[in-house]
């Protein structure tokens, strides 16, 4: 979701633990966000499991609290 131009937004890639380590996971992100490589801002909202952050970090994310300039992010859920 986004507006393909300057920011695309993506909630959680979905793999059944069975396939976990198989590929399948870096190949859904590869897939998902190939048309938007010139997109400056993506932005993924997740659960906080564990593994997940060294699953994403390794696709190139980075923890909001960790990123060298501070921004916000806000949330809303009802």
């Amino acid at each position: 979701m986004g507006d393909g131009l300057t920011i695309v937004y993506l909630q959680d890639i979905l793999v059944s633990p069975d396939h976990h380590r198989s590929g399948i996971g870096r190949e859904l992100f590869r897939r998902v966000l190939e048309p938007y490589e010139d997109v400056h801002q993506k932005v993924l909202m997740t659960d906080d499991e564990p593994g997940q952050r060294a699953f994403y970090e390794a696709m190139g994310f980075t923890e909001v609290r960790d990123m060298e300039h501070p921004i916000r992010v806000f949330a809303r859920f009802s």
